[in-house]
Order: C-alpha cells, then sequence, then structure tokens
C-alpha cells in the first residue's frame, strides 16, 4: 500500500461514488499520512526496502492474501489491480481466498509464502508454527525468507493504518505507487 499521500488517503474522485456504487461513498476516517508525514514516508521506505529481491507476482499474492484476512478493502483494490496489470489471473486472484482449497492453482513456493502470511497475519495461537516456518524455509533461500517476513509485517502495517483510518477503495489505478 504504497502510492502518494492523496492517494494513500483515498481520496473520492468528482463523482464521490465508485463505479457500479448505490451508496454514497465514505470519506476517510483520518489523513494520517498527512497529519504524520513522517512516519507515512518512513513507511514508504520499509515498503521499498521489504520487497527488493522478492519475485513482484509472488509478493502480490502475499498482500493481496494479508489484506483479505485483514479486511482492508483500500489494499485489497490496490494490489489486486497492481497483480493484474502485472499478468496475473483473475482466477488465481479470485482462488487466493480459498488456497487451501485449490492449491493446484499456485507452485509449492507460492503455497509456503501464502500459508506463512497466514500465519505471521493471525497470530492466534501467539507464534508461527515451526511446521508452517519449516515450509517457507524449504522453499526460500535465508535472505529471501528475511524479505518475505519483512514483506508480510509491512503489508500488515499498511492494512491497519487502512482499515484504522478507513481509506477509500474503488480509485486506486495501477502504477501510482510512489
Amino acid at each position: 500500500m504504497t502510492t502518494t499521500a492523496k492517494q494513500e488517503t483515498g481520496t473520492p474522485t468528482a463523482s464521490g461514488t465508485a463505479a457500479g456504487a448505490n451508496a454514497p461513498e465514505p470519506a476517510p476516517r483520518l489523513d494520517w499520512a498527512a497529519l504524520a508525514p513522517d512516519v507515512y514516508k518512513a513507511m514508504v521506505r520499509l515498503d521499498a526496502a521489504s520487497r527488493k529481491g522478492l519475485d513482484p507476482t509472488l509478493l502480490e499474492l502475499v498482500k493481496i492474501r494479508a489484506s483479505q484476512l485483514n479486511h482492508c478493502a483500500f489494499c485489497l483494490d490496490m494490489h489486486s489491480k497492481d497483480a493484474l496489470a502485472a499478468g496475473e489471473s483473475v482466477e488465481r486472484i479470485v482462488q487466493l481466498a480459498a488456497w487451501e482449497e485449490s492449491p493446484h492453482f499456485y507452485t509449492e513456493k507460492e503455497l509456503a509464502a501464502i500459508e506463512l502470511t497466514e500465519a505471521v497475519t493471525v497470530l492466534t495461537e501467539g507464534f508461527v508454527p515451526d511446521e508452517v516456518y519449516g515450509r517457507a524455509a524449504a522453499h526460500f533461500e535465508e535472505a529471501e525468507l528475511a524479505q518475505l517476513v519483512a514483506a508480510i509485517t509491512v503489508i500488515n502495517a499498511w492494512n491497519r493504518f487502512g482499515v484504522t483510518c478507513r481509506l477509500t477503495p474503488g480509485h486506486y489505478r495501477p502504477g501510482q505507487q510512489h
């Protein structure tokens, strides 16, 4: 979730609603990027650092899955559009919500990353299970695994800003990042 501050806040278009919407578009609750610009800029830098060395398609799948789990509509909008623009299939994006029932859509490495994303995002047990970590470690070099953990952590932070501030989805266009 790395767009400019104006885009980050989900500022509505002139029409005030997303395409096909029946209800008025809610305004964001808080323009945190404008009110805490140093934090926003640090998040953008952290996001850029976390993605280094990771496959862009895998990274978008991870960001979409974490955003699904965290119910961040703004990030779902952004990362689904970015994934589609990068050539990802609609089918794989849609199936991501039920990846355990449709593992044949993903590589073993992608499945390990998706499973790790869930474990890091939903810490209901208070820890990431050894089996989940072990499967990820079997598919990623240590440095790449460290970057993956960083990327999962960063998208979770972006999700929390998006959900708390109720950033408005529907206006993001692929390539608006930075």
